[in-house]
């Protein structure tokens, strides 16, 4: 599969839990639905016509996520007001946020249907190029996109690996932990229909090390190759 590697990055980032809308919490790293939103606004593709393309991208491309930076959360509070009468007193709500989230991701053409976007996305972060701002989860969290590889991801492979990234829980064996570092736990949406529905059955629970740690485990993995020449990593990819 074609793959290619890129850093996400910023001050701040809220990637919203669903079952938490009175005082929103974020996921702990960007998941595959705002991701797939991110890679909409670095093409330019309008609201309307993303509808069709997120379940197409859903299934048509696997990504994998590696931190950079510790993760940190950090509450806000807010005042809702209605745009009716903006003027008339709101009640208070509190916001879970990022703080400096940064992100290895790694992206793979998993079916060739997507190829044009894929290779257009891949294009726009090599140039540095965005029609329209990419944000982490909300628009007042701008993000930074910065181009690290292109290279190839094997077939998917069976056995023991070292990963900095996330792996799925319940389907991999954690192997000997050493240290004390926090593992990070967390259930993430992978499919949104054309409804901008989140499917509840097509998430996932991950097992995550905080940065810079390593998890060692044995599981399926597929093998990134990069062109440069830099080392060979094994990655899960969902």
């Amino acid at each position: 599969m074609k793959g290619i590697q890129f850093i996400i990055e910023g001050n701040w980032g809220h990637f919203k839990k669903p079952e938490t809308n009175n005082n929103p919490l974020s996921h702990d790293l960007i998941t595959k639905t705002a991701l797939i939103g991110l890679i909409g606004a670095v093409l330019g593709i309008e609201r309307e016509a993303m509808k069709d393309k997120f379940p197409e991208l859903s299934e048509d491309l696997l990504y994998g996520v590696r931190l950079l930076n510790p993760v940190k959360k950090i509450s806000w509070g807010f005042t809702s007001k209605t745009a009716i009468n903006p003027t008339n007193g709101g009640s208070p709500k509190y916001f879970e946020f990022l703080k400096d989230p940064k992100f290895l991701v790694s992206l793979a053409l998993h079916e060739n249907r997507s190829q044009n976007i894929f290779d257009n996305f891949s294009k726009a972060i090599l140039q540095e190029e965005s029609i329209y701002p990419p944000v982490l989860g909300w628009h007042n969290c701008p993000a930074n996109l910065e181009w690290k590889s292109e290279g190839n991801f094997s077939e998917i492979k069976d056995g023991p690996l070292e990963t900095q990234g996330f792996v799925l829980a319940g389907e991999y064996t954690l192997q000997n932990i050493s240290g004390e570092f926090r593992i990070g736990f967390d259930k993430m949406p992978t499919y949104q229909n054309n409804d901008f529905w989140n499917l509840p059955d097509r998430y996932k629970n991950i097992i995550y090390p905080d940065y810079p740690h390593s998890i060692s485990v044995e599981g399926k993995y597929y093998e990134y190759v990069p062109a440069n020449g830099d080392e060979i990593e094994k990655w899960v990819l969902i």
